[in-house]
């Protein structure tokens, strides 16, 4: 593959990542002012415009993060306020951004030249085991919710949260179910094996993981063991494969370099095949970045490593955006919020 293919990838398949905390770190520092961020130049974080169109970045799914030890209720107003962050972020910066909850919207800002820009919810404390709050937040944009964050909720075990003898409780299953019905994709990064096994169990619609990388490779709890990953080519699904030095690194390496995030891709494309795969970076959600990935900026490096070690340009195109794309389409068809 030449060195210039990657170009000609991303030309018709910008990459479309599935986790960015910029709402976040946004709403820290600045106070959630879109213009005080400075994103036309602003080199204290991971994301701003120049990088974000050097890095080919052309969707984004901005994590509306909160810390799952919050209060339900006050997770909730968190949750909407970082809703409003993103999109005042997309009103002052039309001419870079486009505001897109839906798969339609997409493509007509990418097809513009815009980064399309949908929200995730980042836990699903922040739903205060409402399925009105759901609709609710459905309504004001949300493609997807993660299940839970670093905590369990009382319906939904975690990775890295307490040991519980269930993975979803029926109320689960009743979440799962209203967001296969309103359009919401079903994030099943930070969740516990067992509650990916069981959201896969109830789902009619294809889930994500947004930001996740393979157990098998470092083993991790936030990172998806090789018996879920199986089972996505029959749901439909997508792994994308995160940047998170503790998830990718290998062990007893010292820190984290691209290499290991190719090796993570490579382990998925094995187990799932190159329709299942895509990038969810994780960008502004840590400190630091693998070597050779420290920006947003550094998606065509990563492009370019896995040419070389022989990736198609159709497997390059699935990978950026084209699986990512097909997952929001498949779970948004013919849903309502009514």
């Amino acid at each position: 593959m030449t060195v210039d293919l990657w170009r000609e990838v991303l030309a018709t398949h910008p990459v479309f990542d599935g986790h960015n905390d910029l709402a976040w770190e946004v709403r820290e520092r600045f106070g959630s002012d879109p213009v005080a961020a400075g994103l036309l130049d602003q080199p204290t974080l991971h994301t701003d415009v120049p990088r974000l169109r050097a890095g080919g970045v052309g969707a984004q799914f901005w994590s509306v993060y909160v810390p799952s030890t919050w209060d339900p209720a006050a997770a909730t107003v968190a949750v909407l306020e970082q809703v409003d962050v993103v999109r005042r972020v997309v009103t002052a910066h039309p001419d870079v951004f486009g505001w897109t909850p839906t798969a339609a919207a997409v493509r007509e800002a990418v097809a513009a030249g815009r980064i399309a820009s949908l929200v995730g919810a980042e836990g699903g404390h922040s739903i205060a085991g409402s399925l009105g709050v759901l609709r609710e937040l459905r309504r004001a944009g949300l493609a997807y919710m993660t299940l839970t964050h670093n905590d369990n909720t009382p319906w939904a075990a975690s990775a890295t949260g307490e040991p519980v003898d269930h993975g979803l409780t029926d109320f689960g299953h009743d979440v799962v179910r209203e967001m296969n019905r309103t359009g919401v994709l079903v994030d099943l990064s930070h969740v516990h094996e067992r509650t990916m096994h069981d959201a896969l169990d109830t789902t009619t619609r294809p889930v994500l993981f947004s930001h996740s990388s393979c157990r098998a490779v470092t083993d991790h709890p936030r990172n998806v063991p090789d018996g879920v990953l199986e089972r996505l080519p029959h749901n439909g699904g997508v792994l994308m494969v995160t940047f998170v030095p503790a998830f990718v690194a290998a062990p007893g390496a010292d820190r984290a370099r691209l290499e290991d995030v190719v090796r993570h891709l490579e382990h998925a494309r094995e187990v799932v095949g190159v329709e299942h795969v895509g990038l969810g970076g994780d960008y502004d959600g840590t400190d630091a970045f693998p070597d050779g990935l420290q920006d947003v900026s550094c998606y065509p490096a990563l492009l370019q490593a896995l040419a070389d070690r022989g990736w198609s340009a159709a497997d390059l195109r699935a990978l950026t955006s084209g699986n990512a794309l097909r997952v929001l389409e498949e779970a948004q068809d013919g849903t309502s919020v009514d």
